[in-house]
């Protein structure tokens, strides 16, 4: 066993939030998000390792870098996904610009603001989303809305685990200014339940991700790939229940996950809206070109 198995969680990519290389998407193109998948499952394991030093993370994360850049093959995920990147004629960058952010999880425990999170969102979420449409061949015009939410969705999940990240990684991801403008800091997170001031601050932030839930709802129109057009309005769907529940619920003391049986509405409600959407988009008419007004 390699040094970097021993940090593994066995967290495996049906535990997570939102689907991943999910059977909506086209059978070709699963294994390669499923490498990337379990290339940024290790190296978030690494980091996230709540007893392992910190420079012992950072080597085995330099040896993830090293072995997607080709200059060496010590990490079995990051050479696996190197081999099927260089299958499909994909670029490496989207995996190496993950790996910054987990470099940020082990040296980086505190967000002053709002710009400083989402800066820490364009290396461990945007990137994830670039992948997924370049693997489909998708235009870049789609990168905005598609980092939108995948900045939404990261922001959901530090809302949720706000306690837990706090407790067992001493990492606040919810930013500084906007605690201490309500008169309390991190240690407001070690509670059984949130205060009424900590209440107002999640709120706060799950307004926000919902405004960005809204910016990034066109993107499963503008995606061609009817199926990953159809897994995107599942997890906008997804993620906007999630955000309502944030709203309304303590994370330090409710649960603001999915159960099984709420999943079926969301499911047939994203379908819902992706076939109007889908349809829509079919009837509206082409525009008339200069000779034809």
């Amino acid at each position: 066993m390699t040094e970097a198995q021993t940090l593994q969680s066995g967290k495996g990519h049906r535990d997570e939030n939102f689907p991943v290389a999910s059977v909506l998407l086209r059978p070709r193109h699963r294994p390669v998000i499923l490498a990337f998948y379990r290339f940024a499952r290790a190296a978030d394991d690494i980091a996230d390792h709540a007893t392992a030093p910190a420079d012992e993370k950072l080597r085995l994360l330099d040896q993830f870098r090293a072995s997607l850049a080709g200059s060496e093959d010590s990490a079995a995920p990051a050479v696996a996904l190197r081999t099927a990147l260089a299958a499909g004629n994909l670029t490496p960058q989207h995996g190496l610009d993950l790996l910054e952010a987990f470099r940020r999880d082990v040296t980086v425990q505190r967000y002053q603001d709002w710009d400083a999170l989402m800066d820490y969102c364009r290396y461990s979420a945007m990137p994830v989303g670039r992948f997924v449409l370049d693997v489909h061949g998708e235009d870049k015009v789609t990168w905005a809305a598609s980092d939108t939410l995948c900045a939404a969705l990261q922001v959901i999940n530090h809302l949720q685990d706000c306690q837990k990240d706090h407790c067992n990684l001493d990492r606040v991801y919810i930013p500084l200014d906007t605690m201490w403008a309500a008169g309390i800091g991190p240690e407001a997170l070690m509670a059984p339940t949130a205060s009424p001031a900590l209440r107002q601050v999640i709120t706060s932030l799950a307004r926000r991700t919902q405004a960005m839930l809204a910016q990034a709802r066109p993107l499963a129109g503008q995606v061609r790939d009817s199926r990953l057009a159809l897994e995107i309005s599942v997890i906008q769907r997804l993620a906007e229940d999630l955000t309502s529940m944030l709203m309304h619920r303590d994370p330090l003391s409710e649960r603001v996950h999915h159960t099984k049986g709420a999943l079926v509405p969301l499911l047939l409600g994203a379908t819902a809206r992706f076939i109007g959407t889908r349809l829509g988009r079919r009837r509206t008419p082409p525009p008339l070109a200069a000779g034809q007004r």
